[in-house]
């Protein structure tokens, strides 16, 4: 299975790498745009809020992701797993829209939690 992660922080991307290393293929972006550009053939999208901000805690960032996923020709189609903020990150307020999502998930994400997501498709 091909698996994106859109992130920057260390420890997810390490708990990624060594779920999916053995049995899926893992390709990792900060840059949301790069990754939906290089999303053909991807069976799930897994997507670090925070690293969608383009100013902490203001939610247009991810606002825009959303909207161009949506809209990109190989990206829309595929599902999303979104990682939360840490409980206690304040966020200017939080959008969503129907059937966007395929699942959530709060921190901290370990590689037992990457393993589980990877079976919700």
């Amino acid at each position: 299975m091909k698996i994106i992660l859109i992130s920057d922080d260390r420890e997810l991307l390490s708990a990624a790498e060594d779920a999916y290393k053995l049995t899926d293929e893992l390709a990792t972006f900060s840059n949301w745009q790069q990754a939906l550009d290089q999303s053909a053939g991807a069976e799930l999208i897994i997507v670090d809020l925070i690293s969608t901000l383009e100013e902490p805690h203001v939610i247009e960032g991810y606002e825009k992701f959303g909207l161009t996923k949506m809209a990109h020709p190989t990206a829309k189609d595929v599902p999303v797993v979104l990682i939360a903020p840490p409980a206690d990150y304040d966020l200017d307020y939080m959008v969503g829209w129907p059937n966007f999502l395929h699942g959530m998930v709060r921190r901290p994400v370990t590689m037992k939690i990457f393993r589980r997501i990877s079976t919700w498709v």
